[in-house]
């Protein structure tokens, strides 16, 4: 009787946890989708000479995701 007590339980933990994620990746829109452009740009500027040319693809990549 005692495990079925603690399963019932564990799921009533999830179920707002859940709920947030739910909330939170409804709230962030497409920025959340154009993180990994966002991040490859980054990374690309820090090169030397090269770098902002190097991340345009990516900066362009970011811009039509999230506008």
């Amino acid at each position: 009787m005692t495990g079925a007590r603690a399963g019932g339980s564990e799921q009533l933990k999830w179920k707002p946890m859940s709920a947030l994620v739910v909330v939170c990746v409804a709230l962030s829109g497409c920025g959340l989708a154009a993180a990994p452009c966002r991040i490859a740009s980054a990374g690309l500027k820090i090169v030397p000479v090269v770098g902002h040319v190097a991340a345009a693809p990516t900066d362009a990549c970011a811009e039509v995701i999230d506008p």
